[in-house]
């Protein structure tokens, strides 16, 4: 048990674009940090949230209030750093207590330069982003507190706009690593790394494939050489209309007949290269409670989510691909909202959905999409060897 991880250092402020403000304490490294201010439901969970690449460029509100008590440890974390630009927190933890814990947040989130504020009305700011939505912010600490109102405010109306903004470059790896089979060997999966989370690594290992994961700015002639058995878009934060090349690059993919699978920002680009538009949520899915209808089968999963985009497709009927994909239809959509969760193509070997299946953290009910895309990958292949066998029987009768 770790006593005193957090102690009041400074004052800071919460400042929202529309002139809102609250102030707090210093919680993590002091200074000034500018994003899109979102909150996050989930009672449990935070290193995971932390470390999710989909949170770049976002300053997350936790609106559980107790945050921080059971430490830090690099198990549970989802890459190699701490993504999220600000957080917002109402209590913070007094002691660790946790058998696992290798550190406190606050010293995590100080040594990572990370700029929070703890001790504000979360619940206030959870409603007025409810009813406001998601709107640039910043948080302001330390002698960056002391600048005047106005100042302030202008810094954060500076800030980026979420709308239109390509983040894959910043969360993407550089170099293409491979991560080998754990279970019975199926095949080889290319990864395009849009914002990759660990565990969904881990859980297309356990399937049995080869994990070939690549930079976003990866060509189709990359993707066709390593001859993969599959295609795997992930998560992944910024707005999809703003990723023209990962969509063209699906396409090619798709084109040749590959079986695809893509989760969050993969879904919102197979929307977009099936044909269908994008639309920026007014505050967006965070949380690991989200109820979603698996039309398929009449079965609510709750699921965990995070993102502030979605696909703009109806979500009764089957509908033609406009870029000749043949038939598609919503497979999954949310109870809370009616927001796509899922995309089902029907002519050719592709699928995806909203959420994360890898549960980091979050309830597992979905993990069985990662069976699905295993089962559909050893079908194509067991058709194609007997297809081959087959041409091959027909051309010795000949």
């Amino acid at each position: 048990m770790t006593s005193s991880p957090f102690r009041s250092k400074a004052k800071a402020v919460l400042v929202l674009e529309d002139g809102t403000r609250f102030t707090g304490q210093a919680f993590g490294a002091t200074g000034q940090t500018l994003g899109e201010i979102v909150f996050q439901t989930g009672m449990t969970g935070y290193q995971e949230t932390l470390t999710d690449p989909s949170y770049a460029g976002q300053i997350v509100l936790m609106t559980a209030p107790h945050i921080g008590n059971t430490g830090v440890n690099a198990e549970d974390e989802e890459s190699a750093r701490i993504w999220v630009a600000g957080y917002v927190v109402r209590d913070p933890s007094r002691i660790v207590s946790n058998h696992r814990s290798e550190g406190t947040l606050d010293a995590q989130l100080e040594k990572d330069g990370v700029v929070g504020i703890a001790g504000v009305d979360t619940r206030a700011i959870t409603r007025h982003i409810r009813s406001a939505g998601a709107m640039k912010a910043g948080v302001f600490s330390g002698a960056d507190a002391d600048l005047s109102d106005g100042t302030q405010l202008e810094l954060v109306r500076e800030g980026r706009d979420m709308r239109g903004l390509n983040l894959s470059a910043e969360v993407s790896t550089q170099h293409p690593y491979e991560i080998a089979a754990t279970g019975e060997r199926v095949g080889r999966v290319a990864v395009l790394d849009l914002g990759v989370k660990k565990s969904t690594l881990t859980y297309l290992s356990e399937r049995g494939f080869d994990v070939v994961v690549l930079p976003q700015n990866v060509s189709a002639d990359h993707v066709r050489s390593l001859k993969p058995d599959a295609l795997f878009y992930s998560n992944g934060p910024g707005d999809p209309a703003a990723s023209d090349h990962h969509v063209e690059l699906l396409r090619d993919v798709l084109r040749d007949g590959t079986p695809y699978f893509g989760i969050c920002f993969g879904n919102q680009l197979l929307g977009r290269a099936l044909g269908f538009g994008t639309y920026k949520l007014p505050f967006g899915h965070r949380g690991i409670n989200q109820p979603v209808l698996d039309k398929s089968t009449g079965r609510v999963e709750i699921t965990s989510q995070n993102h502030g985009f979605a696909v703009d497709a109806p979500i009764e009927g089957v509908h033609e691909s406009s870029q000749g994909f043949g038939r598609v239809e919503v497979s999954h959509y949310g109870l809370n909202d009616n927001v796509v969760e899922g995309l089902q193509c029907l002519d050719i070997p592709a699928f995806s959905v909203q959420y994360h299946p890898e549960a980091a953290a979050g309830p597992h009910d979905a993990n069985y999409l990662f069976d699905r895309f295993r089962d559909m990958v050893i079908r194509l292949k067991a058709d194609a060897t007997t297809d081959a066998s087959t041409d091959a029987t027909s051309g010795d009768n000949n």
